[in-house]
C-alpha cells in the first residue's frame, strides 16, 4: 500500500495586521490556490502571523528595566530592555551565554528568549518593537479552527509552529506551540515492532514532526510563507491542546 502526504504553502499570503481575521486571510490564499478544506486536513500556521493578529507587539523604550534585568544584559550583551520583556514572559532562566538567554516561558516551553522576535516585522527605529508569544496559543489555533469550521463545513486541525534549537544539535527546526483538532503526541507503548516485540516507551510527537515538515516550507527569512497546508496525514480527531508535549520536570534529564 502507498502511503502519501502532501504539504503545499499556501500562496500570497498578506502581511498580517493587529485585527485581523486569520480565516479570511486563509480562506483567501486556498482561493488563489484553488484549494478546498477537506475534513482531516492539518493547516500549519506560524506563529508570527497569530501574535500580529493579536496585537502582541511590546515596545521598548516602554520597558522598565529592573536591576535583575541589567544584570543579565551585562553577561549576555544583549539590550537591557529585551532582557527585561524575555524576563517578564518567562517563570526561570535555565541558562545564558552572550548572545542567548535560555528559559522556561510561562506557557511552559523551553526555548530561547522566550519566543520573543525581531525578525519580520516593521519597526521604527525611534521607537523599536518586538514580538511576544500569543497569550494562549492552544486557544488561539482553536479559534482558528472554529472559525473555519463555521465559514467551510470542515473539520480541520491546526497547528500554531514556532522555530527552536535542540539540545546537542545544531539549527533550529519548526515544533507545535499550539494545537487544536488533533492528539498531539501519539503514544505506541504496547504496540509490537516488526519481530513482536513490544514497545515500552516509544511515543511519537506528532505535531512537533509535522510543523518541522511545515517549517521547511516556511523558511527562516524572506521567503514569505507563514502558511501550509497538509493533506493526508491521516490523523484521528481530537479535542486536545499541545501541553501533552511538555515533559514533566521530574522526567527532564537536560535541567
Amino acid at each position: 500500500m502507498v502511503q502519501r502526504m502532501e504539504l503545499i504553502a499556501l500562496p500570497d499570503f498578506p502581511l498580517v495586521e493587529p485585527g485581523d481575521d486569520l480565516a479570511v486571510l486563509v480562506r483567501r490564499s486556498l482561493r488563489l490556490a484553488d484549494i478546498s478544506l477537506v475534513d482531516g486536513d492539518v493547516l500549519v500556521l506560524a506563529q508570527k502571523v497569530f501574535s500580529k493578529a493579536e496585537n502582541r507587539y511590546a515596545y521598548l523604550n516602554q520597558v522598565q528595566i529592573t536591576p535583575e534585568a541589567r544584570k543579565l544584559a551585562d553577561k549576555t550583551d544583549k539590550d537591557p530592555r529585551l532582557v527585561q520583556l524575555i524576563l517578564d514572559e518567562s517563570v526561570e532562566v535555565l541558562r545564558h551565554r552572550p548572545g542567548a538567554i535560555i528559559v522556561e516561558h510561562r506557557l511552559g516551553y523551553v526555548h530561547a528568549n522566550a519566543g520573543i522576535d525581531q525578525s519580520n516585522i516593521e519597526s521604527n527605529l525611534a521607537d523599536e518593537r518586538v514580538l511576544l508569544l500569543p497569550e494562549d496559543p492552544d486557544r488561539s489555533a482553536a479559534a482558528l479552527r472554529s472559525n473555519l469550521r463555521a465559514a467551510s463545513g470542515v473539520e480541520v486541525a491546526v497547528i500554531m509552529n514556532d522555530s527552536a534549537g535542540r539540545a546537542w544539535r545544531n539549527g533550529t527546526i519548526g515544533f507545535a506551540i499550539g494545537t487544536a483538532g488533533l492528539q498531539p503526541v501519539m503514544d505506541l507503548v504496547g504496540r509490537n515492532d516488526l519481530f513482536g516485540r513490544a514497545l515500552e516507551t516509544t511515543t511519537v510527537a506528532v505535531a512537533d514532526e509535522l510543523a518541522a515538515a511545515a517549517s521547511f516550507l516556511m523558511g527562516q527569512a524572506a521567503e514569505a510563507v507563514p502558511a501550509v497546508l497538509i493533506r493526508g496525514a491521516n490523523l484521528p480527531q481530537a479535542e486536545l491542546g499541545s501541553g501533552s508535549l511538555i515533559r514533566e520536570r521530574s522526567q527532564d534529564l537536560f535541567r
